[in-house]
């Protein structure tokens, strides 16, 4: 999962929507780096209060950086690595549960 992207300037881009807006990353990029080169500060808000919350350690142990992503919520963007077409949503409090096998088959 974790590796150099020192030189993502040269990787070939993948083309992804965050919310619904089309952007290109490099490939190899997280889905959490993909929403930090937008400048985007948050990506999910608090189901307690409210607020806007983000991505902090990026390494997968504080749950800050959850997203719904194609169509699932409570992805943790900073696990995810991009790939092409991928639908990446700001999540909402507390995001939608599920126990669908269907929906919860995907790759890590």
């Amino acid at each position: 999962m974790f590796h150099d992207i020192s030189h993502a300037s040269r990787q070939p881009c993948v083309s992804l929507l965050l919310d619904g807006k089309s952007i290109a990353v490099p490939a190899g990029y997280t889905v959490a780096a993909a929403l930090l080169t937008q400048h985007r500060r948050h990506n999910r808000t608090s189901p307690v209060s409210g607020a806007p919350r983000g991505p902090f350690c990026l390494m997968g142990g504080c749950f800050e950086c959850l997203v719904e992503i194609d169509g699932v919520s409570n992805r943790q963007a900073c696990m995810v690595e991009v790939r092409e077409g991928m639908n990446v949503c700001t999540q909402q409090g507390a995001g939608e549960l599920t126990t669908d096998p269907e929906t919860l088959s995907y790759e890590v």
